[in-house]
């Protein structure tokens, strides 16, 4: 029961657990090049976890306030440096949600070690862990088959919007939400959009990607 309470041996033990399991929360980000990275979640973690012994000490030694009161704040307010991760390029893809989501989860075992529940802190990091680096292959090889992708592509002035749509819907893949980008023109005079395509069936996009570089006219396409 000792290690439930805040004494010295509780409060070493939360902090060093705080900071091997952010920093092994960190480690697939850091790996990966992300701005928040190894320290970031080491630092998420050891601060929700000092924030959650600071209120269970003011609980305990001057029997006032919330226990979990200071807890709430932190599981609202990490908001705000999740939001700082997550980006929307000038092709429109949002990049940073899953880092975003890992700070999140990272102070909520922060949390837990910080108020003593060991069990769920530990269980609740290697889950995390699972989730963002093992279930990685699965979620790419669900979307490289998936019927739906966006792409971005750019048509010489030779061509118009109009002929490539229907040469489009004539090989069998539906193609809508076509939007312009004007900032995205190149020197060339190429002209840059986005759009959405769809196929009858589940494809790998790869070969869906060749069947519209084939067309007249696609001087350059990437999937988003």
């Amino acid at each position: 029961m000792q290690l439930r309470e805040v004494t010295y041996l509780a409060v070493a033990l939360r902090i060093v657990a705080a900071i091997l399991l952010g920093g092994f929360l960190g480690l697939e980000r850091g790996m990966k090049n992300r701005a928040a990275g190894l320290r970031t979640y080491m630092l998420v973690c050891v601060g929700s976890c000092v924030i959650m012994l600071t209120n269970q000490y003011i609980y305990q030694v001057f029997g006032a306030g919330d226990p979990v009161r200071m807890g709430a704040q932190v599981v609202s307010g990490i908001g705000f440096l999740g939001a700082g991760t997550i980006v929307v390029t000038r092709r429109n893809q949002i990049k940073g949600l899953t880092t975003a989501a890992g700070l999140w989860t990272a102070a909520a075992v922060g949390l837990a070690l910080g108020i003593g529940f060991y069990e769920a802190a530990f269980a609740g990091a290697f889950a995390i862990f699972f989730v963002i680096t093992l279930l990685q292959r699965m979620d790419n090889k669900m979307h490289s088959k998936s019927r739906q992708l966006e792409i971005y592509f750019e048509l010489t002035k030779e061509v118009s919007l109009g002929d490539f749509l229907r040469i489009v819907r004539d090989s069998d893949i539906e193609i809508y939400n076509v939007q312009r980008e004007l900032g995205a023109d190149s020197d060339a005079g190429n002209r840059a959009y986005i759009a959405s395509l769809k196929t009858k069936k589940r494809s790998v996009h790869g070969e869906i990607l060749e069947v519209v570089q084939d067309i007249a006219g696609v001087a350059y396409l990437e999937e988003l």
